[in-house]
């Protein structure tokens, strides 16, 4: 619906369609959100003193919080599978090898969000703060990465903090997929796949890290 309205209301001044647009933007929040906000479960953990039994295991707790990350990407994918499918019923034009591009890139995008999720509630006490504060990590992100609406022009103090809204390159990289191969490529993509792929990646492993210590030391000191 808010695809179609931009597109009523804007499409002949970005010469591209925008509930393409806004589909590849919507599927990679919904990914990095779901996975994100999947980890608050951790904290309901820790309260139930069930992490206390997890962290004994002989293993690396950074290898737990790891899996945690995975089994909230596993769920995440089965939400964006049924946006990929509901965006086929509205028109939204997806060829075999855009599907096959989405697969990885979906997955990248829940990992980022579940290393997000670890880094940013890691150090929280309870879920009622988990729950109140949280909003305040992703909803700015929506418009920062360019989610609904082009962000290729912003004044330099949002641009700056665009680059540092780790939504942003899950977005870019779900609409390098996606329009890999089509004309608009060039006015829709903002950082390419290399750039998105390398940061992605980078955010990630410090995420886990981050989260992972500040999950554990906030468990030490209960």
């Amino acid at each position: 619906m808010l695809g179609s309205t931009l597109q009523a209301n804007l499409g002949r001044t970005t010469a591209y369609n925008l509930v393409g647009f806004t589909f590849t933007g919507v599927l990679a929040m919904t990914l990095f959100q779901s996975a994100a906000t999947g980890i608050i479960s951790l904290i309901e953990d820790r309260e139930n003193d069930f992490s206390k039994e997890m962290f004994v295991a002989p293993i690396r707790r950074t290898t737990i919080i790891a899996g945690k990350v995975l089994g909230e990407t596993l769920v995440a994918l089965i939400q964006g599978a049924g946006i990929v499918a509901f965006s086929l019923v509205i028109g939204v034009r997806l060829g075999p090898a855009a599907i096959a591009l989405l697969v990885p890139v979906g997955l990248a995008c829940c990992l980022l969000g579940g290393a997000f999720g670890v880094a940013t509630l890691g150090a929280l006490p309870n879920q009622r703060t988990a729950q109140q504060i949280f909003p305040f990590f992703i909803l700015p992100q929506y418009f920062l990465a360019g989610i609904f609406a082009p962000i290729n022009v912003l004044p330099i103090y949002l641009d700056i903090v665009s680059h540092l809204s780790p939504l942003r390159y899950a977005v870019d990289l779900t609409r390098v997929a996606f329009y890999t191969g089509r004309p608009e490529y060039g006015r829709v993509v903002l950082d390419g796949a290399l750039i998105d792929l390398l940061t992605i990646s980078a955010l990630f492993l410090a995420g886990l890290g981050i989260g992972t210590f500040l999950f554990t030391r906030q468990e030490r000191n209960r």
